[in-house]
């Protein structure tokens, strides 16, 4: 039986990868902060495998990861743990370069002074493209963050280039471009929108106030994008890879596919207000996950459509209750 060890397992993609290495035969150890109020909703029913075990533990701390990885002992590392909202980013600049950056440095270490090296993931983003150089941006795109968030994530993407070419350890970045689902964060403008439109079609609310309408993303479906992160440490060599759809979309466009499924016209209840605006904004981004494709024979299953309709179908079922 292999073992895993996942930061940030509570998350969207924690809990999705955390099930499908279940499903693998995986021994899954998850890594989740103490906090006053439950904040496990979205992997309280993986708690009852007996091959699932959560530790408490943060990015903040070398000493506990340190601790963890040497009694653990795990075959495989996947670093998802981040402060992970952009906007939230500009105003908590220090405590998101600490976790998403210096944190990742602290997880790497622990790696590297382990009895036996692991195999590691680093979740990358899309965001460290920000001004995009080129479309679609690639492996090869230079990068030009545009927030603290995208800059710790361009620090990190470089201390695990640095750690597997320095100490020959089989550390792999997914360069992930958007991925959502209905565990997404609602915060996050996708589920923000889509549980808007449920809560508008129940009558429980009137209005939605967005942000700039016209930037465009690459929008895929979290459950397929964790099995590119497993791909990457089955493979003899290490290495980095955007993980996309390669179809870009505006965020009015998704706001009238999410509306459109329950019939209305999203015009007439979502609002701009410029609060919701970041203090530099990443106008497009648009993946090649061509090496993906070629490398670890992976393909996006899930079409923006059918994302769109799975969100609004599962917020629904939420409000309607």
């Amino acid at each position: 039986m292999k073992t895993a060890l996942l930061t940030g397992c509570s998350g969207q993609d924690g809990s999705y990868l955390s099930e499908l290495l279940l499903r693998k035969g995986y021994e899954v150890h998850g890594l989740v902060r103490r906090s006053s109020s439950f904040n496990r909703q979205r992997i309280i029913h993986l708690e009852t495998n007996p091959a699932f075990k959560l530790h408490y533990a943060d990015l903040s701390d070398s000493n506990c990861l340190c601790r963890l990885v040497r009694t653990i002992q795990p075959d495989e590392v996947y670093n998802l743990g981040a402060q992970s909202h952009v906007q939230v980013s500009f105003e908590n600049p220090e405590y998101t370069v600490d976790i998403d950056a210096t944190g990742t440095m602290r997880l790497l270490e622990a790696c590297r002074l382990a009895d036996k090296l692991p195999r590691f993931y680093q979740a990358s983003s899309s965001e460290m493209f920000g001004e995009v150089q080129e479309i679609p941006q690639s492996e090869t795109t230079p990068f030009y963050p545009r927030s603290p968030y995208g800059c710790a994530k361009v620090c990190s993407y470089w201390l695990t280039v640095n750690y597997r070419e320095a100490y020959g350890m089989h550390a792999n970045n997914g360069i992930l471009f958007n991925h959502e689902s209905p565990r997404r964060g609602e915060n996050f403008v996708t589920r923000k929108i889509t549980r808007a439109a449920a809560r508008i079609k129940l009558g429980k609310q009137n209005t939605l106030y967005l942000g700039n309408l016209n930037a465009k993303r690459d929008w895929g479906f979290a459950g397929d994008f964790v099995e590119a992160m497993w791909l990457m440490l089955q493979q003899n060599t290490p290495g980095d890879y955007v993980v996309a759809t390669g179809e870009m979309h505006t965020v009015a466009e998704f706001a009238d596919a999410a509306f459109g499924c329950l019939g209305m016209d999203w015009h007439k209840f979502v609002t701009h207000d410029p609060k919701f605006d970041r203090p530099a904004e990443v106008d497009q981004l648009l993946g090649d996950a061509t090496r993906a494709r070629r490398v670890l024979n992976w393909e996006p299953k899930t079409k923006f459509a059918d994302l769109v309709r799975m969100m609004v179908d599962a917020d629904l079922r939420a409000e309607d209750t």
